[in-house]
Order: structure tokens, then sequence, then C-alpha cells
């Protein structure tokens, strides 16, 4: 896929870089290049100030349409955001699943007056949000939902545990798949509801990673209460809409996370060179197909970004967690072989890691988190391919 910059692209380009370059100088100098995986705890209350100057200047919500309070970007100028974000450095973004996954959700199935609601906070950079999805016995099968919700008078009330749930300990609100009709089973008779964090019956627990960090936690819900009309969709329709928010995180969000990605891979080509390690033919070869990958992934969701108005994850969506997953472990390894004997030395705990070992450490836990590999291969056959689940 090549792209094709207009003039008014370019001018774009330059205005976002400009912006960035002053925004990221003084007050956030230094927010640059921090919050991201195995770095997730760095400089939250620095993290919320940038969330909140993001929203005031308008870079929240670019692809947006401009009825919901957006900019209604063109896809490329999107692309080009995230481009000059990672090059100028950009901190890991705390309102990335507002942003990202729950506005056009909202966007795409919630009433109007959700989107009166919850849209303008995610675009000012002052509320955000967490993903109530897996649970210990519906991790990667996530039609086992077993939280539970049921209607009392004006409220729903839930019973249930999260787990693994990112950013749960620093969110307003959690949007949570939940089971509002006890005679189903499976894929029926759940919701997706809208549910505050801070108030009783919310209990978050912080699991704490071989980072040292506590990106996400266990959430126990005893009684906690949300109001009746804060379900997206009709009661029942959960997994539409659950499946919804995935055709956006396996989209336009990913584009941000690739560019992560990117500033890692050039992290690990410094450190080559600085060593001497470049010169090593094995290593200049795996570099160059961490390289390739990386494109691979971009051309792959723009190509997914190439029809925004379907809700559903296409074909070609797919791969991408699966691809990407596999792609990051093997990047973590490439940078504790550019590193060599120093990967192996940290003081004790807590330990004071470098940025490269944070990686590695991190990428452990890709090919496992948000559907195992073996999962995403099952979903594959089924969903893209049309195979059966049994042979016949």
């Amino acid at each position: 896929m090549h792209l094709r910059f207009s003039a008014e692209d370019e001018a774009f380009r330059r205005e976002a870089a400009a912006w960035l370059a002053d925004a990221l100088a003084g007050e956030f100098a230094c927010v640059r290049g921090r919050g991201g995986p195995g770095d997730e705890h760095a400089l939250l209350d620095e993290r919320r100030a940038w969330e909140r100057k993001l929203g005031a200047a308008g870079w929240i919500g670019l692809g947006w349409p401009q009825s919901a309070g957006g900019r209604e970007l063109p896809l490329i100028q999107q692309v080009i955001w995230y481009e000059e974000y990672a090059r100028a450095g950009g901190p890991g973004r705390l309102g990335h699943i507002g942003e990202g996954l729950l506005g056009p959700t909202i966007v795409a199935f919630g009433s109007e007056e959700q989107k009166r609601r919850f849209l303008p906070p995610i675009l000012a950079g002052e509320t955000f949000w967490c993903q109530g999805y897996s649970e210990p016995n519906a991790g990667s099968d996530l039609a086992n939902v077993q939280t539970r919700a049921s209607l009392e008078g004006s409220e729903w009330v839930l019973h249930g545990q999260k787990v693994w749930t990112s950013w749960a300990q620093w969110s307003d609100w959690c949007f949570v798949v939940a089971r509002t009709d006890p005679q189903s089973q499976r894929h029926k008779g759940l919701s997706y509801l809208l549910v505050p964090m801070r108030q009783p019956g919310v209990d978050v627990r912080p699991i704490v990673q071989i980072t040292g960090d506590s990106e996400f936690s266990e959430v126990f819900f005893d009684g906690a209460r949300t109001a009746a009309d804060n379900v997206v969709g009709a009661p029942g329709e959960g997994w539409k809409v659950a499946m919804g928010t995935l055709a956006f995180e396996r989209g336009a969000s990913t584009l941000g996370q690739q560019l992560l990605f990117q500033n890692e891979l050039a992290e690990i080509c410094r450190v080559a060179k600085q060593s001497g390690v470049d010169r090593d033919p094995g290593i200049r070869q795996r570099i160059a197909h961490a390289w390739m990958g990386l494109q691979i992934q971009r051309a792959n969701a723009l190509r997914t970004l190439s029809r925004p108005e379907r809700a559903e994850l296409a074909r070609e969506a797919m791969i991408t967690k699966l691809f990407w997953a596999s792609w990051h472990r093997d990047l973590g390894k490439l940078a504790m072989d550019v590193l060599g004997p120093e990967a192996e030395i940290a003081s004790g705990a807590p330990y004071d890691l470098t940025r490269l070992q944070r990686l590695f450490l991190f990428t452990r836990s890709d090919t496992i988190y948000a559907g195992s590999n073996q999962i995403q291969r099952n979903l594959i056959a089924e969903r893209a391919l049309g195979l059966p689940k049994e042979p016949r």
C-alpha cells in the first residue's frame, strides 16, 4: 500500500509536528517517551495533564464524526498524526481506551443522550475508561461471561469479577459485558453496561507484573450500581456491541500502537550501532525482518480502516492480534540479543530496568492476553475462513 500525501496533508503534518514540538517542551518535556509498555506507572499526574492539553487543542477524536464533537479528519491525516506523535516522543496515552474504543462504540451504538453525556469528557481528556471483558473463566472465550447484572428499579446491580483490566485503578468508568438474562447461555443474554468505578461495591486489586508495574487489575463487583439507561444498545445485545468495540480495537487504535513499536525498533537499532553488534549478519537480518513485519502491520491496519463505517470485525482484521503479538514477542528477544550480556544485569527488586529490558519482559505476555495465539487461530479458522469447529 502506497500512501500519497497531498499539499493539504503535508500542511497538516507541519501543523501537527510544530504543535507537538512546542507542547512537549517546558512543562511537558518530562513525559517524552514515557508511559509505554512496562512503564505504565510513570508520571501519572503529568500525563493526566497532558491528556487535558491534547483535548483543549483538539487533538483527541481526530477521526470521530463532527456530529460527535470530533474533527472527522480523513484517514490519511489520522495516520500522519500518529506518525508525528511517535516521532516527537509523545507519551503513552491514558485516554486511549476511551478515545479509541468506548467513544467510537457510543457513536455507533449509543443513544443521543449517551453521546451528549459521555463523549465530551473523553474529547476534553478529562474522563478515563477501562474495559470490563475478561474474567477468570472467560478470557479468550468471552462468551462464557459470568458477571451478572439485574435491573432493580432504576439501576443495574452488578455482581462478579473481571480480570486483566487495563488502567482499572486510574479509570473513572468501565464498560462491562455482563449477563443480564440469568437463563441465557453463551453469546445471548449479555448486555454492555457503563459502570462508574468510584463507588461502593467496586474493589480494584492491581496485579503486579514481571516488570514491577501493575498496568492491569482484578476488579470485583459486589452490588455496584449504574443507572438503567447506562446500557449501550438494547439489553441482551451486548455481544453485538462488544464485537463492535473489538472492530475498533483491531482498526484505528492499532496505528498508534504500531508507532510505539517503531520507536522500540529505533531504540534497538541505536543500541546495535552503539555497541557494534549491527555488523553481525544475523542481527542485521533480524532487524530487517522486524522492519518488514512492522510495514506489514501498518499496511493491514490501513486496509482494515478502508471501510470505517463497518462496526463488525472485517476478515482482514482478524489476523491483526496474532501477527503483532508474535512479532512483538520476537522483537523483545531481538532486544535482548542486541544488548548481549548486559540484558541479564539488573539491580535487586524493585528492578531499575532499562527500556529494552522492560520491552522484553512485557512482550512475554503479548501472545496470551487479549486472546491467546491459539484462540486467535481458531477465530481466523471459524470466522474468516468459515471452517467447521469439528471435522465432519
